[in-house]
Order: structure tokens, then sequence, then C-alpha cells
């Protein structure tokens, strides 16, 4: 088995956009995604974050840490969920990021994991 992130990308403009039924049916069929991955062993592990808003950057220069308010962007989105998928290859890794329910509003990238605690490459 091999791991891999699913990420997802968005903004506050993203999020605003949906009304409140549609909100709630969004975070229901996520809950389901969820629950039916976690069952059969291939979603490790799921977390939304924060806005950009929330974000800080560390960087250390000559031994000191310094510290800024929000992310360092290029663009106006910023990473907002992130999944941990444990599959058998990337065909069956993009294949699972599909059933993500964001993925027809947007767009889920998959990037297989080089390395890492827990990862054999």
């Amino acid at each position: 088995m091999a791991r891999f992130l699913a990420i997802i990308y968005g903004n506050q403009q993203t999020w605003s956009s949906f009304g409140e039924d549609e909100w709630r049916a969004g975070v229901a069929a996520q809950n389901a995604f969820n629950d039916k991955h976690k069952a059969s062993g291939e979603l490790v592990m799921s977390f939304g974050l924060s806005d950009e808003t929330s974000a800080r950057t560390v960087r250390v220069r000559e031994g000191a840490i310094a510290v800024t308010d929000g992310p360092y962007l290029e663009t106006k989105e910023y990473i907002a969920s992130a999944f941990l998928l444990e599959c058998p290859d990337l065909a069956r890794a993009t294949e699972v990021a599909g059933e993500i329910p964001y993925a027809s509003v947007h767009a889920v990238e998959v990037w297989p994991i080089m390395h890492g605690d827990g990862v054999t490459h």
C-alpha cells in the first residue's frame, strides 16, 4: 500500500457562495465519504484548516525565528482541507479523490507521499 495526500484549495469567496442548505448538504456528503473510506481503510485521516487569517508563516534567519501573519500566497486560494489516503496505487487514490464531494465544485489534487513516518518508498 502507498500513501497519498488529497488536497482541496479554496478561499472565503468560495465558502461564502454556498447557501445554508447547500452547506449542510455538503457537510453531510463529506461525512458520508469519510465514513465510507474510513471503513475501507483507505482514509487514514482528514482535516479542514482554518482560513488564511489564522495561518502564520515561520522563518528562521541567522538563528532567529520570525513569525508573520497569514500564509505566503501567490494566489487567492489556500489549502482548505487535506486527506491522507492509503491505497494500492495512484489510480485508486484518484478514484477515491473523485468521490470527495468538493471535486464536483472545484478540484482535488492528489500527491503521492514519497517519505515520512510510516511510509515505505
